[in-house]
């Protein structure tokens, strides 16, 4: 595509393979579901700064496998348990519990009696909510 004048458009499709491209691919690393559980949901994670991990732990009635580091915990969660939800900042949400940034998979800290690795993310995002003051996405205005 081309422009009145010669040159040439970019339009958002070339931007976003630019920006792709400009990434230096490293190894993606994934949280692993530890041997003898299953995810039969699949996984995903949220990520919080490990200063408010030690506050959530406590808040939540059933925690699944949390990984941590010096840096962040990772709660496992059922994929897709971002559908209709705003994780409150500064939490971040791991589509296939991938640990972007990360030098090496954390270390598992905490393993749930079971089979089944996940927290249950209704009450970890409201433990997120309360450790940062944040009202969760329900409860606020809605505006016309």
């Amino acid at each position: 595509m081309t422009s009145a004048h010669g040159g040439r458009v970019l339009n958002l499709d070339s931007l976003a393979r630019l920006r792709r491209g400009l990434r230096t691919p490293g190894p993606a690393l994934r949280l692993p579901v530890p041997d003898g559980m299953t995810a039969p949901l699949g996984c995903d994670a949220v990520a919080v700064p490990a200063r408010l991990g030690r506050l959530v732990m406590p808040r939540l009635p059933r925690a699944g496998c949390v990984y941590a580091d010096a840096t962040h915990w990772w709660w496992l969660v059922p994929a897709d348990s971002d559908h209709a939800l705003e994780w409150p900042s500064p939490a971040r949400y791991a589509t296939g519990a991938v640990v972007p940034d990360a030098p090496e998979i954390p270390e598992l800290i905490h393993r749930p009696n079971g089979k089944l690795p996940y927290t249950p993310p209704i009450p970890l995002y409201l433990a997120l909510c309360r450790v940062t003051g944040t009202a969760p996405a329900w409860s606020r205005p809605v505006s016309a």
